[in-house]
């Protein structure tokens, strides 16, 4: 896994789509396991030690391995109440349901369920049920790193609360639209967040997928104060 260095020992590994972990201060987070999407399948016991489990929203594509990673390495899943109703009924052996504006300490972290505008739903025998809302996390670090992952989501002015009250350094946000933001409304949201450092996802997976790294740079052109990030699946910044 290629390597740079954006501060204070956390590691960011990018495993594909929107599938992210993040290891700092002796702890380590996997956020929306789908580790076997196209761009980089990742075997559960390929995945390394895990303590915590962030799910955003209840769409395949984000739940993904979930259960049986939670399975292997009994790590908690954490995610909105009803959504944790779910995975508990499929077999994850120990859930935490939350909700938005919740603050969790768990494993030295402290997690914070923040909103995100977009669908949730689990699919269960060909059947679509409703899994709750979707929503993003914020993760402080015992270090004090502070990262946010907004799940699929548009933008929405409240980002602008996201940054007065958490301050996230790093953000993870989608951009390849049609589900997503595209990079248009992805610069606005960095904008509004203000982070140091932005890391694209959900991109490129699918051809329906359109938006690229290449132009949220470009959008980001007059920020100078905001660093693009665009990792590719595989690679890790520390």
């Amino acid at each position: 896994m290629a390597q740079a260095q954006i501060g204070r020992g956390v590691k960011i590994t990018f495993l594909g789509h929107s599938a992210f972990k993040l290891s700092g201060s002796g702890v380590s987070v996997l956020i929306d396991p789908w580790l076997s999407n196209p761009l980089l399948n990742t075997p559960v016991d390929k995945v390394g030690p895990v303590d915590v489990i962030l799910v955003t929203h209840g769409h395949g594509d984000h739940v993904g391995e979930t259960v049986p990673v939670a399975q292997k390495t009994g790590a908690p899943v954490v995610a909105i109440h009803e959504l944790s109703v779910i995975l508990a009924r499929q077999g994850a052996p120990q859930t935490i349901g939350m909700n938005k504006g919740g603050t969790l300490a768990i494993a030295g972290l402290k997690v914070t369920m923040t909103h995100a505008v977009h669908s949730s739903a689990v699919e269960e025998g060909g059947n679509l049920i409703a899994a709750g809302d979707p929503g993003g996390f914020v993760i402080e670090f015992p270090n004090g790193f502070v990262a946010y992952h907004s799940g699929d989501t548009a933008a929405f002015k409240d980002m602008e609360l996201i940054r007065e009250l958490y301050h996230p350094e790093l953000a993870m946000l989608p951009i390849g639209s049609h589900y997503v933001m595209s990079p248009a409304e992805a610069a606005l949201a960095c904008r509004m967040l203000k982070p140091r450092w932005v890391i694209p996802m959900h991109y490129g997976t699918f051809p329906v997928l359109t938006g690229t790294a290449e132009e949220l740079m470009e959008r980001l052109k007059g920020e100078p104060e905001i660093t693009v990030i665009p990792l590719k699946p595989g690679e890790t910044v520390e």
